[in-house]
């Protein structure tokens, strides 16, 4: 016998969507947690992000600044791996 289709109020669904967005927490998760279906609060956040494409706030300037430091201490971080990787690889061709 086929499940009863439930219906969700349009207050709920951007709730369950809020959800997800504020707490970073993957709709798997937060599904779950409603007692929803994974499929289905996917669909909800699809269709938030669809509506609301383009309207994310800027960065503010510490947020700005906090981005650069990171992305200066990820080139760093690349370059010392690939340093690693060029010094381990020197030194397994050198044993004997």
């Amino acid at each position: 016998m086929p499940e009863k289709r439930r219906n969700y109020s349009p207050e709920y669904r951007a709730a369950a969507v809020e959800r997800v967005i504020e707490s970073s927490l993957p709709i798997a998760k937060v599904a779950r947690e409603l007692g929803i279906l994974e499929g289905t609060l996917g669909n909800w956040v699809a269709a938030y992000g669809r509506e609301h494409a383009g309207e994310e706030p800027k960065l503010t300037l510490d947020e700005r600044a906090s981005l650069r430091e990171a992305e200066r201490e990820l080139r760093e971080v690349k370059m010392e791996n690939e340093f690693l990787k060029k010094c381990a690889s020197y030194f397994a061709q050198r044993q004997p």
